[in-house]
């Protein structure tokens, strides 16, 4: 039995709490069940970024109520893992399929998952031009309208960013409910949620104001650079949610190779984005320590002036909390949407994330000379030969 975080104060105004949920499909159920976790705790975030299924948690968190957000991701992963009908066993997958998880990608593959997508009918395969992908997701869109409220996304208190991909370009593109530097906000929709999952070739682009996008993990499967690249000079906390571990096992096995591999593919990324930002922000902290030595002459030089520019002195702890199941899961794990399978996923998000809540590494002073302290609790980091 997990045991429940204790109550702690709230975190000081000048810190923003940021929650960073990646792709991966049916893996999602365990950023739901973190979130449950943090809900019961003070550190709740005041700014949610996400790609493909976290983008769609993302939503549900940001466009509910404090009180209603674990309602809301319940009910959306209660119905989307309820079976199509009794198609998986008039088809005997069970029987063919005995382990819950297999049983449940295969009836993904076959039948899809009720409110989210369903397979082309057949005859469309059959005419000309084919179907740009193998399913339909408009039921997906009925299922956030009905569960998310987007005029609290636009018009409330939390941050909401969705990654997605531009088709004709290539390019990374964010939808963010508040403004940068460099782009307006965006007015959330459904659509900017689909348009950030919208896999090929399994899922539809998605059109927004006469643009095409693909899912955003094509790129990055996390927003943790976007994250933290923007407005680097506040202090931040930010609890990055991964569903696919970069450390584990050789694989001795195909099935086991299948998983590692796609394991270390969705994993890199956010990595290279943890070490690529540390370095730089180090660095960023360490110029606005040498502006502060300098004598005020030389602070209102030119050359000065451009030190403060470029320094700052804020303090950012990414703390990872990172899904690693001691049982295989298979290359599969990403869409098997079995409840079974969903529930023990959610269950895991939870007690990690409760443990992770109960030892509060961010509380320990932040070390002199750093601007990034990351840390994984529940797996401590111990060298630069093993990475998150």
């Amino acid at each position: 039995m997990a045991r429940s975080a204790p109550s702690k104060p709230q975190p000081r105004a000048s810190r923003e709490v940021a929650l960073l949920l990646q792709g991966g499909g049916a893996l999602g159920a365990y950023q739901a069940g973190v979130y449950e976790a943090l809900a019961e705790s003070p550190w709740q975030p005041d700014w949610i970024a996400g790609i493909s299924i976290g983008a769609i948690n993302a939503g549900l968190i940001a466009g509910n109520a404090p009180e209603n957000r674990v309602a809301a991701l319940r009910d959306f992963w209660e119905s989307i893992t309820g079976q199509p009908g009794q198609m998986r066993h008039k088809m005997g997958l069970t029987r063919f399929f005995p382990e819950p998880k297999e049983a449940g990608a295969v009836s993904a593959l076959l039948f899809g998952q009720p409110g989210f997508f369903e397979p082309r009918p057949s005859y469309a395969w059959l005419s000309s031009p084919l179907p740009e992908s193998f399913y339909d997701t408009k039921a997906l869109k009925v299922t956030l309208e009905r569960l998310i409220d987007f005029d609290r996304i636009n018009d409330g208190p939390t941050r909401l960013s969705l990654g997605a991909v531009e088709i004709s370009t290539g390019n990374f593109a964010y939808f963010d409910n508040r403004p940068r530097h460099d782009r307006p906000a965006t007015r959330i929709r459904a659509d900017h949620v689909m348009a950030s999952g919208a896999l090929p070739p399994g899922f539809p682009a998605i059109e927004i104001d006469g643009k095409h996008y693909w899912d955003g993990g094509l790129v990055s499967n996390t927003p943790l650079q976007y994250v933290l690249d923007t407005d680097p000079q506040i202090d931040r906390l930010a609890f990055e949610v991964d569903v696919f571990p970069a450390r584990g096992p050789v694989p001795s096995t195909l099935p086991e190779s299948l998983e590692r591999e796609k394991d270390i593919r969705y994993s890199s990324r956010t990595r290279a984005g943890v070490d690529g930002f540390k370095r730089l922000h180090d660095l960023r902290v360490a110029v606005g320590e040498l502006w502060s030595m300098l004598p005020e002459a030389a602070r209102g030089s030119p050359e000065g002036q451009r030190f403060r520019e470029m320094g700052c002195v804020s303090s950012i702890d990414v703390v990872e909390l990172v899904y690693r199941p001691e049982a295989p899961q298979g290359q599969s794990k990403d869409y098997a949407f079995g409840r079974e399978t969903m529930r023990e996923r959610w269950a895991a998000g939870l007690a990690n994330a409760q443990e992770v809540l109960r030892l509060s590494p961010w509380e320990a002073p932040f070390p002199a000379g750093l601007g990034v302290r990351r840390s994984d609790p529940l797996n401590p980091y111990k060298g630069p030969d093993d990475e998150a």
